[in-house]
């Protein structure tokens, strides 16, 4: 018996974990995928006239077996992947979008989607099903459903050829962050707080050694470089992380980006485009690469001012410690962190002892509880690795989801954070409830302790997940986070804000030993301290989507690599800061296109979440019922029911500007 084929009858109809084997995956999609493809022949070769519910809603149903195995298998392929998993990736790769270009190229469905389009005044279509109908055509029409003969071939062959390279990709980055770490001796350690020792010792016994180790995991390097006196070291460090996919070995990066970039080009112009970035930014909020680029222009003035003027205050902490040449970007975080402790009376190794993950995880449970009325109880379930635990998520005595976190960094998970689902929310045929899914890679420890920025992050994803879980749409095709890109982010960037709330943190910032509550005097100075160093990430965001933009905006270049130094040297990059993610690694963009043309989207839903938390504020409660009320009804239940820019409208009355965004970095005083 195959377990991915057979009826699920476990609790809420969880993938049967404990009996899937990786033997498994390659049948369970062979019988998916034909069972897929003769569905949609049968919608083609309907003799009767099409109607929503024969074509649309059909389509909807088409791929279910094929959505289930592949929820399954995404999900383990990306937080525990092995070699049996890359190599079946790597074979599905073209497989799906052979398939997906089989639909998109049937002229005889299409036929049927444009018919009911041009008669949509006499479906009688409620606002749902025409928005559903609208996305299903859109989607056909960009993906080349009119394109006729060679054109129509050259096109799925370049969209199985970008499946493969952004397979690879992802692929290589992984390889890179597996195969690198440093073995420290005992002196290395000095200066580290406890927590890092505690992290750097467990990285040792995992890779096999007697000792301390470093590896590539965000979790470790990052405070590494905040708190080792140790500057070649440090130096050590931070050059193999850049270095990512650039190593001139079997998973450099280079000639994929290079490939990539043509091929998509060459998709945008068969498709009608001047470039792939018009091509990807038409159904986005910002529509056109001249909106995105004025809003990353409008920031990066006074980012890079503040950046500047940063660089010069670290830069003489450099020299009174006695070193020599400029400020490098293995110092700022060093320097950076000490200022933090001078000017602020700050220090992270003092502050992360009151954010346990545990306790982090009630806060952001409680304050779904108080926005929306969710509760969440522990379930033991068998899941997909011993790291992952599940929650029921209930309303009002409904169910409404499972929720799924695994936290932990190891060697088979990508780096990151992500939020997934094993199964979207919908309604077609019966209420379908969603498995929602959160991945973050935290250091373990007994107990994990957090950074305020890991804490931010476990916000961030959980913002994603709401998103999920409180989806109340009937079609798939709208479901959850299935909406514009650069909106995609303000659900989850909005749900950081309630972590800067005072009493959130009063009430579950608790030492782990003692119990005790954040003392008052080191909450307010972590609050004030909000904006620090705002400058260093908003430049290492910007520089990173500026480059990202460029690469799309014209002609493919053949040496991206020069392309990313030229822009980079227009800009005026601050020598002592680098791109948050260099092109052979960034795999926002390459791993896959999902936010090719746009990585800016987090700025740009930064501009609506800053105004969306001002909702509640101007309501007199960061918790009023009726403002969460109003945001989950027209964001969070709703999907991509409407577009975004209406979505956000009905929700705060209008659009907001960038001063929100500016002020909440600090940044708003620098920019005049």
């Amino acid at each position: 018996m195959n377990a991915l084929l057979t009826e699920w009858t476990g609790p809420f109809g969880l993938a049967p974990f404990g009996e899937i084997r990786d033997a498994d995956f390659a049948p369970a999609f062979d019988v998916a995928l034909r069972e897929a493809r003769a569905a949609v022949a049968a919608i083609a070769a309907n003799p009767e006239a099409p109607t929503f519910e024969n074509t649309i809603a059909a389509l909807e149903r088409a791929d279910g077996l094929l959505n289930r195995v592949a929820g399954v298998f995404f999900n383990l392929a990306a937080a525990d992947s092995n070699d049996a998993r890359e190599a079946l990736e790597r074979e599905l790769a073209p497989k799906l979008s052979a398939y997906s270009s089989e639909i998109t190229s049937n002229k005889a469905l299409f036929a049927r989607i444009e018919a009911l389009w041009q008669g949509r005044a006499g479906l009688s279509l409620g606002a749902e099903a025409a928005r559903v109908l609208e996305l299903y055509r859109r989607s056909f029409l960009r993906s080349g459903a009119r394109l006729e003969g060679a054109c129509s071939d050259r096109m799925a062959a370049i969209m199985a050829r970008l499946a493969e390279l952004g397979t690879q990709f992802g692929q290589n980055v992984l390889a890179d962050e597996r195969g690198w770490h440093m073995a420290l001796a005992e002196e290395d350690l000095e200066g580290l707080p406890d927590f890092v020792v505690a992290t750097a010792r467990t990285a040792g016994r995992e890779r096999g050694l007697n000792g301390p180790a470093l590896t590539l995991n965000r979790s470790l390097i990052v405070p590494f470089l905040q708190f080792s006196p140790r500057r070649e070291l440090r130096r050590q460090a931070y050059e193999a992380w850049v270095a990512r996919g650039r190593n001139g070995n079997a998973a450099d990066n280079r000639a994929i980006v290079a490939e990539t970039l043509k091929l998509r080009e060459e998709r945008a112009r068969l498709l009608g485009y001047a470039s792939f970035a018009d091509y990807k930014l038409e159904p986005e909020m910002a529509r056109t690469p001249a909106a995105v680029r004025g809003l990353l222009e409008r920031v990066w003035a006074p980012a890079k001012a503040r950046a500047e003027a940063d660089a010069a205050v670290l830069e003489a902490r450099l020299r009174a410690d006695g070193m020599t040449g400029p400020l490098e970007p293995w110092d700022w975080r060093y320097y950076s962190e000490q200022r933090r402790r001078a000017e602020h009376d700050l220090d992270e190794a003092a502050l992360k002892p009151y954010l346990s993950l545990d306790r982090m995880l009630e806060a952001q449970f409680d304050c779904a509880n108080r926005l929306f009325g969710l509760e969440f109880k522990a379930l033991d379930l068998t899941l997909y690795h011993p790291d992952a635990r599940a929650w029921e998520v209930r309303r009002a005595g409904r169910h409404v989801a499972v929720f799924i976190g695994d936290y932990f960094a190891r060697g088979s998970k990508r780096s990151g954070a992500w939020c997934s689902t094993f199964r979207e929310q919908h309604r077609l045929d019966g209420d379908v409830r969603p498995v929602v899914l959160n991945v973050c890679n935290f250091a373990r420890g007994e107990p994990t302790l957090l950074s305020y920025d890991e804490a931010r992050t476990l916000f961030h994803e959980f913002g994603h997940a709401l998103h999920q879980m409180l989806s109340d749409v009937t079609y798939r095709m709208i479901s959850g986070t299935s909406v514009a890109r650069d909106f995609v982010e303000l659900p989850s960037q909005l749900f950081e804000h309630w972590l800067e709330v005072p009493e959130v943190l009063e009430t579950h910032a608790r030492h782990w030993q003692t119990g005790e509550a954040m003392p008052q005097a080191m909450l307010q100075r972590l609050l004030a301290a909000n904006t620090y160093d705002q400058g260093f990430a908003t430049v290492e965001f910007l520089s990173s989507a500026l480059v990202d933009l460029a690469f799309h905006e014209g002609p493919a270049p053949a040496d991206p690599m020069a392309v990313e130094a030229r822009v980079l040297e227009e800009l005026g990059m601050p020598r002592a800061i680098g791109m948050r993610h260099a092109t052979p690694h960034f795999q926002h963009v390459f791993a896959g296109d999902g936010y090719s043309s746009g990585y800016y989207s987090y700025m740009w839903s930064e501009v609506m979440d800053a105004d969306a938390f001002a909702a509640f504020e101007e309501a007199g409660d960061p918790f009023d019922r009726a403002t969460a009320e109003r945001l989950e009804r027209f964001i969070l239940s709703a999907g991509g029911s409407q577009e975004a820019d209406q979505a956000y409208v009905a929700f705060r009355g209008r659009m907001p500007g960038v001063e929100p965004l500016l002020k909440g970095r600090g940044l708003l005083e620098v920019a005049g």
